[in-house]
């Protein structure tokens, strides 16, 4: 399927574009209008985008339908000032809510349930719920155009974040504890727990040997995935000279020479050692294999 954005209904691009990135962070904002009538909205398109200074953006885009603006949009412009508050799985369903078209000056948190707490340095509430509320003042507002979908980049600068203690681990944050929720396209989330956690190291000093810098028979095995392979591409060297002497007497690697297929045997047994996490001695296992 070919997309061309200029030949593609807006309402349609803008769900293609949705499910293609994702999942995304969700931020919850929390503003004030010009009289101090608090406003609780969720946006997907958001991100981090700097540590020093703090700069997280989100955008608050014209509606597709009607080409009209939130009224996070309004606020933002009349105080200059937003909380940005972390959703998680608890609290996943409660947030749908907020996204209701409620008339100017209707308080979401009432409407949702949500209980607002006073910010330290800042005049938009906090989310109590939420286990991370971030303070911002805005610097800069980019309108990208002025037809329905245009987004308005807003640029928050953190001035203080409030972490609750019991999804700390010493001084980080574990994300198993924090539970968090990243949004899909159209009503689909994703919970960030558990086994939809992964942990990769890489480390961006070491070098390693590449794609390029294994055999080809193992850059292009039928068996091993291309995950796989890149554990092999990431070992900083090839495997040492004992190794292989232990991978030349191993019985599964005897065994496997006497099969119809050897090659695939090999490539079978290596597969079960990067499982293991026994990376050099699976390279090892492939080259005398």
């Amino acid at each position: 399927m070919i997309v061309d954005p200029k030949k593609t209904p807006t309402k349609d691009l803008h769900q293609f574009i949705l499910a293609a990135v994702s999942p995304r962070p969700i931020a919850f904002v929390s503003t004030v209008d010009a009289e101090g009538r608090p406003n609780l909205a969720p946006y997907s398109f958001f991100n981090a985008f700097s540590s020093n200074p703090p700069i997280l953006v989100f955008s608050s885009n014209r509606k597709v339908k009607d080409n009209t603006t939130k009224h996070t949009l309004a606020n933002v412009e009349a105080t200059k000032e937003v909380v940005i508050n972390v959703v998680t799985h608890d609290i996943v369903r409660q947030m749908t809510l907020t996204s209701i078209e409620y008339p100017e000056g209707v308080s979401e948190f009432a409407k949702a349930g949500f209980t607002p707490v006073q910010s330290d340095l800042v005049k938009p509430f906090r989310v109590k719920e939420s286990p991370i509320n971030m303070e911002c003042k805005v610097t800069r507002i980019i309108a990208l155009g002025d037809e329905g979908g245009a987004g308005n980049l807003i640029f928050c600068e953190v001035v203080r974040m409030h972490i609750a203690d019991e999804i700390m681990d010493g001084h980080r944050i574990n994300p198993h504890k924090l539970d968090i929720m990243g949004r899909l396209g159209r009503t689909n989330y994703a919970r960030m727990k558990g086994d939809a956690i992964s942990s990769i190291f890489q480390s961006i000093v070491a070098q390693g040997v590449g794609f390029d810098g294994l055999p080809e028979e193992v850059r292009h095995s039928p068996i091993l995935t291309g995950n796989e392979i890149a554990e092999l591409a990431a070992l900083t060297a090839m495997p040492k000279i004992d190794i292989y002497d232990a991978a030349m007497k191993d019985v599964r690697v005897v065994a496997c020479a006497k099969m119809a297929n050897p090659k695939a045997g090999v490539h079978y047994y290596a597969k079960e050692l990067i499982g293991q996490k026994r990376v050099e001695y699976a390279l090892a296992v492939l080259m005398v294999g």
